[in-house]
């Protein structure tokens, strides 16, 4: 992944750093005085017990001083636990000795000079009543709502470093290959249901089904209320290391199974069930699309060749749980919507920053491939297009920023996106995700804008059709919900009657919509900030 330029600063002063750890130059010689002799020191008899060593304090590089260049610049890789050994890539850690209080400044000086809302962030905030750089970090954030009563930033959050980098680089998640839909948190009965089960993934493989229920976590019934059994559910439903194997209850329909769930760091597929459908109005292609990550660009290419291939002259885009990712792979998915006639020259995304940042070039939208894994799509590859002048999308609430990029982008030279299920999340807002001491934060620096300067859909994209997300059929299905209901607006023009479904699931009743549940990680946009 490539940088901004604050980084790309960052970067190149890493020498800078390295060569004041030490270098391969030897040191100047010092001219050398003869030494002075004196008597011999009578023998010293050892103490019987061996002195106590003092304990050893890392030194502290003494923090830099140059009031030319901003702390985020000066004070970047300096921690208070500096890490050793290699990166997983093999690479040495570069981080040095330095202090909390430098961490806290480097943190505060970048929110200060990239956050999109830095004159919103309270005044009254004291660095020292901060104990870690993550609690700083929490706070530093505009306390501000829109309109609707939502908050305006509801999308500021960190990961591991290297958790991160396993997610948006290799498509890595520790998983039991389950999405979860849930009812609201508070809401009772609480009610979890598989909305899609990662094919191969140890829930596959224990039988799990999209459509099952949870009744049970570790024989802890799921409607508990006291705060040791919720522990015992959490731990279930979230497990932390690849490997906890938990023991679940799943009800399906009338029947109730037992299945033992075993957690494991899973490669999951972004593109899944490409298939093109005959019509009484021709072929219809569909992918479902999951994740805008970086191994989703050769699977995208290939689909859309075979799509090309097939002669279809519709296309069903199913991005319900695509919470987003790599704004350039969303610009490459909408040229391949749209071909070149439409988006020759054309804005795919300009982003908006505060007013201390200088404006950065737009993003077009992408003919070629950027090569985000070079073996399996080289940078500059000349990507499949369709040239299609309409497009329907099957959408969520969890169908989140760079996906609401896609829309945005294609609305904004004039493709007619059909969006069909539910509203989306409402996340016109990006940032550069910005790695310190083993920790990487996101904050939002940017708000994008289409060809036509349209970027206000804080709130989300209404659908045109509503829909239901139906759990009893699988994803693909033609009967299941949205994929029928956007066949029947295809063929027709009109959206169909949206029957009355019992608000129930498996004999529990719903008492308010079902909410994907997905690290926030997933719901993204990365701005990659480089001139291909």
């Amino acid at each position: 992944m490539k940088l901004n330029s604050k980084l790309l600063s960052l970067l190149a002063f890493l020498p800078v750093l390295l060569a004041a750890c030490g270098g391969d130059s030897p040191p100047a010689p010092v001219p050398v005085t003869p030494p002075v002799v004196t008597p011999p020191e009578p023998p010293v008899v050892p103490p019987v017990t061996p002195p106590v060593n003092p304990p050893v304090t890392p030194p502290v590089q003494p923090t830099p001083s140059d009031p030319s260049k901003p702390d985020w610049f000066t004070l970047f890789g300096r921690c208070e636990h500096p890490r050793t050994g290699q990166q997983p890539n093999g690479m040495p850690y570069l981080d040095i000795q330095g202090t909390l209080n430098d961490e806290l400044r480097w943190m505060h000086s970048y929110i200060d000079d990239g956050y999109l809302w830095y004159k919103e962030i309270p005044t009254n905030l004291n660095m020292a009543d901060y104990k870690t750089p993550l609690d700083y970090f929490a706070v530093l954030k505009t306390p501000a709502v829109t309109a609707s009563g939502r908050l305006k930033d509801r999308f500021h959050f960190s990961y591991p470093s290297e958790v991160w980098s396993a997610m948006s680089n290799e498509g890595v998640s520790l998983s039991y290959g389950i999405t979860w839909s849930r009812t609201p948190t508070g809401v009772l009965p609480r009610v979890w249901v598989v909305a899609f089960v990662e094919p191969g993934s140890p829930a596959a493989l224990a039988g799990a089904r999209r459509g099952d229920t949870v009744v049970a976590v570790d024989g802890v019934s799921m409607q508990v209320t006291g705060a040791a059994d919720l522990a015992v559910i959490n731990a279930g439903l979230s497990p932390k290391t690849a490997g906890e194997a938990h023991n679940f209850v799943l009800a399906r329909g009338s029947a109730s199974l037992p299945v033992t769930l075993t957690s494991a760091r899973l490669a999951l597929v972004p593109v899944q069930n490409v298939k093109v459908l005959e019509t009484v109005r021709g072929k219809v292609g569909y992918l479902q699309f999951n994740d805008h990550n970086a191994v989703a660009e050769s699977l995208l290419a290939d689909a859309f060749t075979g799509f090309q291939n097939a002669g279809v002259t519709d296309l069903i885009l199913d991005m319900r749980y695509n919470g987003g990712g790599y704004v350039r792979l969303a610009a490459e998915l909408a040229y391949m919507i749209a071909g070149p006639a439409a988006t020759g020259d054309k804005v795919f995304e300009t982003l908006q920053h505060n007013d201390k940042q200088k404006p950065t070039a737009p993003q077009m939208f992408s003919s070629t491939a950027y090569g985000f894994v070079p073996s399996k799509l080289k940078s500059g590859t000349p990507l499949p297009s369709l040239g299609l002048r309409h497009v329907t999308i099957l959408t969520t609430a969890g169908t989140c920023s760079a996906s609401e990029s896609v829309i945005n982008g294609l609305r904004g030279i004039d493709v007619d996106v059909t969006l069909i299920g539910g509203t989306t999340c409402g996340k016109p807002y990006a940032f550069t995700p910005a790695p310190n001491c083993g920790t990487t934060y996101f904050a939002i620096e940017t708000q994008g804008t289409n060809n036509k300067g349209f970027g206000d859909y804080a709130d989300g994209f209404a659908p045109t059709c509503k829909a239901g997300d139906d759990v009893g059929h699988e994803l693909g299905d033609v009967y299941e919900s949205s994929l029928a209901a956007a066949l029947r607006y295809h063929v027709t023009g009109a959206c169909p009657a949206i029957p009355l479904h019992s608000r129930s699931l498996n004999g529990l009743p719903l008492n308010g919509p079902l909410e994907l549940e997905r690290p926030e990680g997933k719901q993204i946009s990365i701005r990659l900030h480089e001139g291909r």
